[in-house]
């Protein structure tokens, strides 16, 4: 109930349309234990594992772990994520990754803080207690990956990798999810702090995978790609902050090669370097449409956050309340 500690969440499910989704690629040897853990935490929750072109037999697993098994051949983890969003129909999503590292007991207390605060995403903020279960290449990027979106859009999480996320429906019908791979969380974290919703994190287990289980994430290609990610995302965010710093630069750049020229004018009224001359002109003016550039822009972008907040506003909030009776 709105007001107390904690939402019941086992108490309330036969009100509440929850689905747990998994996304999956060659994960025979955890999907069972995911399923299977998920089952326990959520009893009346619907657990949607989407398979992206396994080899082995994660299908097989997952169907006789009660899952209901889906297919989606683009691949890459963004093309399911688009998949599942566009699929499912449900009041409270959560998501994560079938290699059985995510704490699925952990799922009643991020469904709750997202009822009982009416959020649109709680992020599961990884702690783990085994030094192979997040390994050190990939803590380092996190952080640097996590400062560096902190850095260019003001605010950020403490874990923006992190697979292990609950969203309300509005998020989940409202993002449009452009990403391929396994950058969508990137994305997701920043159309969350675009619009301005409602979030929070909870910090939660983090466990090694099974034995058997390989990770399919490579830390330097990955990493690369969210960079690329969080560099295009800004560009498209802030244009005019990417195109006017670019301006900015041009514009200090000439001004220091126009110095020696100035100087020269004045004493003799003469322009001799008259390439560099031309060079510093070329560079103003490139400069100057760059900022303009940035300016419109920003025009273009306002109007499409406007878009996007309209088509979050189409659903309503996350409120206890609304279940109640169901």
């Amino acid at each position: 109930m709105p007001g107390q500690t904690g939402w019941d969440v086992e108490g309330s499910q036969a009100k509440l349309r929850i689905a747990v989704l998994l996304p999956c690629y060659d994960e025979e040897a955890a999907i069972g234990q995911t399923v299977a853990g998920f089952r326990a935490a959520l009893p009346q929750a619907t657990i949607y594992v989407y398979d992206n072109n396994s080899s082995d037999g994660t299908r097989e697993i997952a169907a006789a772990a009660g899952a209901v098994v889906r297919a989606e051949r683009m691949q890459g983890k963004g093309h399911v994520v688009r998949r599942m969003f566009a699929d499912v129909e449900a009041d409270i999503y959560i998501m994560a990754d079938g290699d059985a590292t995510y704490d699925a007991a952990a799922a009643p207390e991020l469904v709750a803080k997202l009822l009982d605060e009416q959020l649109d995403m709680v992020v599961g903020a990884r702690r783990s207690e085994v030094e192979d279960a997040y390994r050190r290449g990939h803590r380092l990027g996190n952080h640097i990956l996590t400062g560096l979106l902190a850095n260019l859009f003001g605010r950020t999480f403490s874990d923006i990798l992190s697979g292990y996320r609950v969203f309300s429906r509005r998020f989940v019908k409202s993002f449009p999810a452009l990403s391929r791979g396994f950058e969508i969380e990137t994305e997701i974290s920043v159309h969350a702090l675009e619009l301005a919703m409602p979030v929070a994190e909870v910090v939660t287990a983090y466990a090694s995978r099974p034995e058997g289980s390989h990770s399919k994430l490579s830390t330097y290609r990955d990493g690369w790609r969210i960079v690329r990610t969080i560099g295009h995302l800004f560009r498209i965010e802030r244009p005019v902050l990417f195109y006017g710093g670019f301006g900015i630069f041009l514009a200090l750049l000439a001004f220091i090669l126009a110095i020696p020229l100035v100087i020269t004018f004045a004493e003799t009224g003469e322009v001799p370097r008259l390439p560099t001359a031309i060079l510093v002109t070329g560079m103003m003016v490139v400069a100057f449409m760059s900022f303009m550039c940035g300016l419109i822009l920003d025009t273009v972008v306002r109007g499409r956050r406007e878009v996007r907040r309209l088509a979050y506003l189409a659903f309503p909030a996350p409120d206890p309340a609304r279940f109640e009776g169901i």
